[in-house]
């Protein structure tokens, strides 16, 4: 069930919250502040119920699209690396952030960054802690809820998708460096684009 009326155009009406009120939850990820409805913490995400609802509704438009390029999959990276910590697992910031150099870096569209993270999967099962930048990003998943047609909810999402990557700048010569080594270790990889 959708939280959000965005999707359908209703951009000021929440269904499925018990009577709406003033009273605000922050996201303990993002801090995205959005009208408490009382959802429960998801168990592997440094979210609120809330700000996951929405990034589930977000979800339902990428799968729904059935493109080639499988933009969903650069959804599920920026949301995993926007939402480090807490109880986020370690492994899920790390693939976030990889796929997010490769998309934006190197050129990988949505199937060839599923396509890397599985070779990944393959080599290395140990991912260190990486903390949370201490800035909060601007743009969140419900920036991109908010955009009008499909083509703005896409350059939406490119734009949080760069946000996000720049906010882990102190981290990108270790991802780089990481992703790499690990891809030329799992075999038939080149440091450019895929092929």
């Amino acid at each position: 069930m959708k939280i959000w009326g965005i999707l359908s155009g209703n951009r000021s009406k929440m269904r499925g919250c018990p009577k709406l009120n003033k009273t605000m939850i922050e996201c303990p990820g993002c801090h995205l502040k959005l009208p408490d409805c009382h959802l429960d913490l998801p168990d592997r995400t440094n979210a609120s119920g809330e700000c996951l609802q929405a990034y589930s509704d977000l979800m339902s438009y990428t799968v729904a699209k059935q493109d080639p390029e499988f933009i969903h999959q650069h959804v599920v990276d920026t949301y995993a690396a926007q939402h480090a910590g807490g109880s986020t697992r370690n492994i899920t910031v790390a693939f976030g952030l990889i796929g997010l150099y490769l998309a934006l870096e190197k050129g990988y569209n949505g199937k060839q960054v599923q396509q890397a993270h599985m070779r990944i999967a393959k080599t290395r099962k140990v991912w260190p802690r990486l903390e949370p930048p201490l800035q909060p990003l601007v743009l969140t998943v419900m920036d991109v809820l908010r955009a009008g047609t499909h083509g703005e909810k896409d350059t939406m999402i490119r734009k949080w998708m760069a946000a996000v990557w720049e906010s882990w700048s102190d981290r990108h010569t270790w991802i780089r460096m990481t992703t790499d080594e690990l891809l030329a270790s799992s075999g038939n990889w080149r440091s450019g684009k895929r092929r």
